[in-house]
């Protein structure tokens, strides 16, 4: 019953989004009681019957073909992530194969090395459910030493929601929180019986006002790139350009860099806050 909601949810909110105008299309008769698109009229787009489209969106019809599903995410001007998220909710969870469920990721040798080398920025690891897998000295100066966590609080959702330093220091936190908030609904699409994903969401929920709010939304995207303004106590103002490297064949093992334009004040700030983080603790008294 969980996962028919999942997919009447996010397909309701995604047809929600869009009128008739915008979808070329003309217009049900009659009072609209909705916004957005009419069952009927996503039928009409997709190609499909107005009863199989409800059938659909119901989770009545689980065994819908590749081709159907990609005219119903046409029709709904789904993203590439987003048509990836309703193949996964549309899928039958007895059709999934057990090899899907998470299970506990190791950091490959080349990664290691990686993060050992680019020591000059900050820079982490991410896996599945967003858990932070290996992070560098100074990752933990601009963000937190989550070496210095509980290995189950090792997670970036959980620093961005609940560490309340994340929204003091970052001038674009809701946009970096609701990001998080859709990749997590996305993880919650592929891995639908992963009981830590569903403990963190969880959790987030009862303890979070802005989370509950952007996770009833049903949003999934996933960004590669950013900006972010950002400020520290200790240095002051940074501006950093976000990029994640996704690699084909382990997607679950994510790096995420924070790189700093060559010769600008940010880059002489992180020099700063880097010699800062490698200075003893007692010699600074």
């Amino acid at each position: 019953m969980e996962h028919n909601r999942e997919l009447r949810e996010f397909l309701r909110t995604r047809r929600a989004r869009i009128t008739p105008e915008q979808a070329g299309v003309q217009p049900h008769p009659g009072p609209r009681r909705v916004p957005g698109l009419r069952r009927e009229e996503v039928a009409h787009l997709a190609g499909v019957s107005a009863d199989y489209y409800a059938r659909l969106e119901q989770g009545r019809n689980l065994n819908t073909s590749d081709s159907v599903l990609d005219a119903v995410a046409h029709a709904l001007r789904l993203s590439p992530v987003e048509r990836d998220h309703l193949f996964d909710l549309a899928r039958p969870p007895r059709a999934r194969s057990r090899r899907r469920q998470p299970a506990t990721q190791r950091m490959r040798p080349g990664l290691v090395n990686l993060l050992a080398s680019l020591d000059h920025l900050p820079m982490f690891v991410i896996g599945h459910r967003m858990d932070i897998l290996a992070s560098n000295r100074l990752a933990h100066a601009v963000l937190t030493d989550f070496d210095a966590l509980p290995a189950r609080e090792r997670n970036f959702a959980r620093y961005v929601f609940l560490d309340p330093t994340a929204r003091e220091r970052f001038e674009e936190w809701e946009s970096m929180a609701a990001d998080s908030v859709a990749n997590l609904r996305r993880y919650s699409g592929r891995f639908p019986h992963d009981p830590r994903l569903a403990e963190l969401i969880g959790e987030l929920s009862v303890r979070d006002a802005d989370f509950r709010r952007w996770w009833a939304g049903y949003d999934v995207h996933f960004a590669t790139h950013c900006v972010k303004h950002f400020h520290h106590p200790d240095v002051g103002a940074m501006v950093f350009h976000g990029e994640t490297l996704v690699f084909p064949e382990d997607p679950d093992q994510m790096v995420n860099l924070f790189t700093v334009e060559p010769n600008s004040p940010s880059a002489e700030s992180l020099r700063l806050l880097g010699s800062l983080a490698s200075t003893p603790l007692d010699s600074l008294a």
